[in-house]
């Protein structure tokens, strides 16, 4: 299987569509999203990313299979890619997942799923997949509800999912809450809105003093873009901020 991104219209600008096949070889999956992730780069508008997985076949389950550590290793350097795209990314997931469609929603900035959604827990000759998955999961829900997940469950069925902020929206229009979902979120895409994302992310694992630095930079770049937007704007240098919360 070959996935090439396509340029789809939206009401609110350009979109990027990936239909993706959760039951592919992990190599085939890592060069799909590497392709998603280089057309977004390259565009210069606001543009949101859409990625479509197809229901598996039935029995599908092992993940990641038969691999080797460098192919893991690209996995989820392309993961972490896709996570920290300035586009706004929108990941539809149905019927029942299992692989990697757990990664890619972890990593998604909005996740919206069919009434027949459920996950399955990434397993590998029985045991789950120790991926960054794991790592994702215990910054989305913490810890003691991902151990949960991980030492007493097999999946994660859908209104589990929606009370733990796994997906975000339900839908039988996958089409329409795409539209809409483009619409209402891709206003936020941008390096702007892409820096706030990131900075959220992080809150859950840095120390104090690590995130201060990160929000103090974009607390500068913020306060530069507001002197060069035109007159009216707050004076001053960001230094005297830097001082005064250090």
């Amino acid at each position: 299987m070959k996935t090439e991104p396509d340029r789809t219209p939206l009401p609110d600008g350009l979109g990027i569509l990936a239909r993706l096949d959760g039951g592919s070889p992990l190599p085939e999956l890592t060069a799909a999203v590497n392709a998603v992730c280089e057309e977004a780069e390259e565009q210069s508008e606001r543009t949101v990313v859409i990625l479509r997985f197809a229901p598996p076949p039935p029995g599908a389950r092992e993940w990641p299979g038969d691999v080797s550590i460098h192919e893991v290793n690209r996995w989820e350097r392309t993961i972490r890619r896709l996570e920290r795209l300035d586009n706004i990314t929108i990941t539809v997931a149905q019927g029942t997942c299992g692989g990697p469609v757990l990664d890619v929603l972890l990593a998604a900035a909005y996740r919206i799923g069919t009434p027949d959604l459920k996950l399955l827990l990434p397993v590998n000759d029985g045991q789950f997949w120790p991926g960054m998955a794991l790592y994702r999961l215990v910054q989305h829900i913490g810890p003691a509800r991902a151990r949960r997940i991980v030492l007493w469950d097999s999946d994660i069925p859908l209104p589990d999912a929606v009370e733990l902020g796994i997906v975000d929206e339900v839908s039988n229009d996958v089409t329409e809450a795409v539209r809409h979902a483009a619409v209402l979120r891709g206003r936020l895409s941008g390096r702007e809105a892409g820096i706030r994302r990131r900075l959220l992310t992080e809150a859950a694992s840095a120390e104090y003093q690590d995130a201060l630095g990160a929000h103090l930079a974009a607390c500068d770049r913020e306060l530069r873009r507001l002197r060069n937007s035109g007159p009216g704007t707050p004076a001053g240098t960001a230094a005297g901020h830097v001082e005064a919360a250090g």
